[in-house]
């Protein structure tokens, strides 16, 4: 399958902070990663944990995080089949990554309402 994401391989100066956001940036990747971590694995779990993404962008998104080796997809042979996701270990390495930044985040809410 031929890649058609616009910057994912967008990196001339070999940044990792640009590489990082290469696989993990915008709106919904590290939500989805944050999801299946925390065991909302089946595409109905995360669109129920993320309620304003659209199925076709869900669809995308973890077509994407599959594609880059962040997730693993296991189709179960049942009636009707089922599907489950699960992190990498890459993926778990970004995870560390993304609860780094969401710390950063809860703090610096904080701070910004005392104020």
């Amino acid at each position: 399958m031929e890649n058609k994401r616009k910057n994912k391989d967008y990196n001339p100066l070999n940044c990792g902070v640009t590489h990082f956001f290469n696989l993990v940036g915008g709106k919904w990747k590290a939500l989805v990663i944050f999801g299946i971590s925390k065991k909302c694995n089946r595409f109905s779990l995360l669109q129920k944990a993320i309620p304003q993404i659209s199925k076709q962008m869900l669809i995308n998104q973890l077509r994407e995080l599959e594609e880059d080796k962040l997730i693993e997809r296991k189709i179960f042979a049942e009636v009707p089949p089922r599907v489950e996701y699960t992190l990498t270990d890459y993926g778990n390495d970004v995870l560390s990554v993304i609860l780094d930044i969401q710390q950063w985040g809860i703090k610096d809410l904080q701070e910004k309402t005392e104020v």
